[in-house]
C-alpha cells in the first residue's frame, strides 16, 4: 500500500497536485478578482512565479521522499546464509524481509560427509540444529515459525518425526504440512521449509 501511494505522489498525484495549485492561485489572483483587487500591482503580477515555486517545491518534497522510501525497503530485505558447502548453491539459506523469514528447503545433512546419516534421529538433529542457526543469524527462534512444510520419503516416520520436532518448541506450534515424496537428494528423509515472523 505504502509503495503505491509513493508512486501515485510521484506520478499523477504529483501532477494533480500542481495543476490543483495552479486552479487556486489564479481563481485567488485574477484580474478583477476582489482579493485581486485588494493587493498591490507587483504581487498580483507575481502570482505566476508563486505558483511555480509551489508546484516544483512540492515535486521536491515528494521526489526525496520517494527516493528515501525507495532506500528504506531494500535495507529491509537482506539474505541469510551460513557458512559451509551450501552456501555456494544458486539460492540463499533464507530472505529476510521486514520481520518476515522465509526459509528455503533444508536436509539433515552430515556436514562432514555431505549425506543424511544412517540413524534418523541424528539426520533429525542435524535438521533441526540447521534450523535454529539460521533463525538465530536473523534474530529468531523456532517459536518464531508460522509456517512449516515437511516433504518425508517414508510416512511411517511420522510419528518419528513428531516426538523430535514437538521438543523444538516452548509456545505454540505453527502450522503445518507433512506430505510424502518419492526421494530427495542426498538421501535424505526429511526436508523442511518455512516461515517465520519475528514476535
Amino acid at each position: 500500500m505504502r509503495r503505491k501511494f509513493i508512486k501515485f505522489w510521484k506520478g499523477p498525484g504529483l501532477a494533480t497536485l500542481g495543476f490543483s495549485l495552479a486552479l487556486i492561485c489564479d481563481a485567488v489572483y485574477t484580474p478583477g478578482n476582489l482579493l485581486s483587487r485588494e493587493l498591490p500591482k507587483e504581487i498580483s503580477m507575481n502570482r505566476r512565479v508563486w505558483i511555480l515555486l509551489v508546484v516544483l517545491g512540492a515535486s521536491t518534497i515528494f521526489t526525496v521522499r520517494g527516493a528515501f522510501s525507495k532506500a528504506g525497503n531494500q535495507e529491509k530485505r537482506r539474505a541469510i546464509n551460513l557458512p559451509g558447502p551450501a552456501s555456494q548453491l544458486p539460492f540463499s539459506k533464507a530472505i529476510l524481509t521486514g520481520d518476515t523469514l522465509y526459509i528455503s528447503g533444508s536436509i539433515g545433512l552430515d556436514p562432514k560427509t555431505g549425506k543424511a546419516p544412517d540413524k534418523i534421529e541424528d539426520e533429525l538433529r542435524n535438521l533441526f540444529d540447521d534450523y535454529k542457526a539460521t533463525l538465530s543469524a536473523a534474530g529468531m527462534n523456532m517459536d518464531d515459525l508460522v509456517y512449516v512444510q515437511v516433504s518425508c520419503t517414508d510416512l511411517s516416520l511420522y510419528e518419528k518425526f513428531n516426538a523430535a520436532y514437538r521438543a523444538q518448541f516452548a509456545k505454540d506450534f505453527p502450522a503445518r504440512e507433512f506430505i510424502g515424496a518419492a526421494s530427495l537428494l542426498r538421501g535424505g528423509h526429511f526436508e523442511m521449509q518455512a516461515i517465520a515472523v519475528r514476535r
